[in-house]
């Protein structure tokens, strides 16, 4: 499907439209995939069970739909042509794990479509969210510090070996697969820096990508991005971008994402999108979450009304958010649970 500049423009408007005003981004998938028995003990875990577990990817993006979300981002973050070929994969391999990726959010999307019409024999879904609206599948693009599985994602310094070119270099084949794979929109996450926004701004354009794309930045100090680049020139880029829908922040503690809208609102006009993490801080040398330092959904949900009254219009979790937060989030927001009462 394609999308000319001026579709571009209006897609996400339409969406939110259709979703009431705001829509609903899913949760963490790493924890939902090692609840779910998922082996993650891996570098490029998500793309591990892209090969051995796809039926696993598939069950948490459905656990998201049936819990409200109207986005659900794929398993590709981690996805990168030079990481399976370093691990042995052919080129074409590599590129087929890429749309498979994308492949198994669409049939996530189909089979709850399906659950929708067949409904609950005795009226009851059990907690679950059936109800037919529109869904998109948003194709995960993790940045080059991912790749790296080093850190360096969350601090954004990639050294000055690492220029505007190599980054588009190394991101322009998974951008041009995933633009082709179905997805409805690329998602740029976790976005560390101001020049690899720019060269995602820049291959979009140069490789005339024909789907529209979000770029999200994450910050540690509620003021810049997470490599001191500013927050307010990262977010210009997106601004600039045609392809750009969507402007945002993830990935982040919830206590720093109310300045970080007022932030983006000064120097865009595109809608704000905002996928936090559950607040709980990550030990990088232990490589694990640090106990009881996160917020509760309830706490995640009272944040999540006040940044939908400063201009969030499209809201979710990243890291150590579940379900239940989604779930917690469709409830909340007042159109939503007005149509759930009288579906």
């Amino acid at each position: 499907m394609s999308h000319p500049a001026a579709e571009t423009s209006s897609f996400m408007t339409d969406f939110l439209r259709q979703s009431g005003g705001v829509a609903i981004i899913d949760g963490g998938l790493a924890t939902e995939l090692e609840r779910h028995g998922a082996d993650l003990n891996d570098p490029l875990w998500s793309a591990k069970c892209l090969l051995t577990s796809p039926h696993l990817v598939r069950a948490v993006h459905l656990d998201y739909l049936e819990a409200g979300a109207d986005i659900i981002i794929t398993a590709s973050y981690q996805a990168t042509i030079q990481g399976f070929e370093a691990k042995g994969f052919s080129r074409e391999d590599s590129e087929a794990l890429l749309r498979k990726s994308v492949e198994i959010a669409c049939e996530a999307r189909d089979i709850y479509y399906g659950r929708c019409r067949e409904g609950s024999p005795d009226g009851s879904d059990d907690g679950r969210v059936l109800k037919h609206r529109p869904i998109l599948v948003a194709a995960s693009v993790g940045s080059y510090g991912a790749y790296l599985a080093d850190g360096s994602e969350y601090s954004g310094n990639y050294g000055d070996a690492i220029t505007l070119e190599t980054l588009k270099d190394f991101h322009r084949r998974r951008v041009q697969i995933l633009a082709e794979s179905g997805a409805d929109l690329i998602a740029f996450e976790t976005v560390p820096n101001k020049v690899e926004a720019q060269a995602y701004a820049k291959l979009l354009e140069e490789e005339d990508i024909k789907i529209p794309a979000w770029f999200s930045f994450n910050s540690k100090d509620g003021i810049n991005v997470v490599s001191g680049d500013s927050l307010l020139e990262c977010a210009s880029i997106a601004e600039s971008c045609k392809n750009a829908v969507a402007v945002g922040i993830n990935c982040t503690p919830p206590r720093f994402i109310h300045e970080l809208i007022l932030s983006i609102k000064k120097v865009t006009t595109k809608p704000i999108l905002i996928y936090p993490n559950s607040g709980e801080s990550y030990d990088g040398d232990r490589k694990e979450w640090v106990q009881n330092t996160g917020i509760s959904d309830q706490d995640f949900v009272s944040y999540v009304n006040k940044w939908c009254e400063i201009g969030a219009a499209l809201v979710g979790g990243c890291c150590r958010t579940t379900p239940h937060t989604i779930r917690a989030i469709y409830k909340t927001l007042p159109n939503r649970s007005a149509a759930l009462s009288s579906h």
